[in-house]
């Protein structure tokens, strides 16, 4: 299985942007915790992050299709 996980706007500040509201775990711990799941259960893994939301378009559009059927 490939997982490919898409973080948008701002999630590059994370633990460190208003550490009061939103915490101060960074996006690359969580990123480092969703890896070691993801290893667990034998899936690959690809993060993404942008701050340009028509990058995260482009990024959807160009993952392969699954099979119909």
């Amino acid at each position: 299985m490939r997982v490919t996980v898409l973080n948008g706007p701002n999630l590059n500040l994370l633990g460190t942007r208003e550490p009061e509201i939103y915490g101060t775990t960074t996006l690359a711990e969580i990123e480092a915790l969703v890896r070691a799941e993801a290893a667990r259960l034998g899936a690959s893994i690809r993060f993404v992050q942008t701050n340009h939301e028509g990058m995260l378009v482009d990024e959807i559009q160009a993952l392969p299709r699954a099979p119909t059927g």
